[in-house]
């Protein structure tokens, strides 16, 4: 599998307003490709059609091999177990502990046992540089911190493909860059293969394997950052003043 979400002329409209037109995207096994773009302009809308939250109206979308679109319910389940996916709110359950959110998950859909539970839950912690929060309440963490075991959660059931919607929006400068080299260090220790859509210009230069940006329901064409930042289009300036 060279290729672990690969998407093909895909298309969706609200209300008969075109909002992705025959849209193509290649993620490379491993690699973490960037979706910049306004908000408001499809990015997110894309991000739910590959784990069918939206249903596309046409196109085709392939991750790990599987044709997402042909999915009966039960498959698209399954499927959506090896797709993790950080929504911009990264909301956790208020109502139960850092410990409680991250065994939700596991609960849910695995079969693991209490000992297993405990030691993945230790780990990811670890792993997101917050051991000792395990018994904290949402409400006692800033947000930087809320925004990390919202990372441990969608990661403890180690997804193969990882979908982050605008991951760094509404932090501080110092915790945006906390996030984003969390986001390029869940790519070299899992070797996940990632969609990040965001507007911040740091989080891409981080992150960023690959650039492509949104615009009047289009991507350009892929490029690097440094490509990028020296475009003379005034859209794709506009991104890095």
């Amino acid at each position: 599998m060279e290729n672990a979400i690969e998407i093909k002329e895909l298309s969706k409209s609200f209300k008969q307003k075109p909002i992705l037109k025959n849209v193509e995207l290649a993620v490379p096994e491993g690699k973490t490709v960037v979706i910049l773009g306004k908000s408001g302009t499809g990015k997110s809308v894309l991000l739910k059609c590959i784990v069918r939250l939206i249903e596309p109206d046409k196109g085709s979308i392939r991750v790990l091999d599987e044709e997402i679109t042909k999915l009966s319910l039960d498959e698209l389940q399954k499927a959506r177990t090896k797709i993790g996916f950080v929504f911009q709110g990264g909301a956790l359950y208020d109502s139960m502990t850092v410990k409680q959110n991250l065994v939700f998950p596991l609960v849910r859909k695995t079969s693991f046992s209490k000992d297993e539970i405990d030691k993945k839950v230790e780990a990811v912690l670890k792993d997101v540089g917050l051991p000792d929060t395990v018994n904290k309440m949402p409400s006692e963490l800033s947000g930087g911190m809320r925004k990390r075991i919202s990372v441990a959660r969608t990661i403890i059931l180690e997804p193969a493909v990882m979908l982050w919607d605008e991951p760094t929006t509404g932090l501080d400068p110092e915790t945006s860059r906390e996030i984003s080299d969390l986001i390029r260090q869940m790519q070299d220790e899992y070797n996940v293969s990632s969609i990040v859509v965001t507007h911040d210009k740091l989080c891409t230069k981080i992150v960023a394997d690959g650039i492509v940006v949104l615009k009047d329901g289009e991507f350009t064409e892929p490029s690097s950052y440094e490509e990028l930042e020296k475009s003379d289009d005034k859209f794709i300036k506009s991104f890095f003043i």
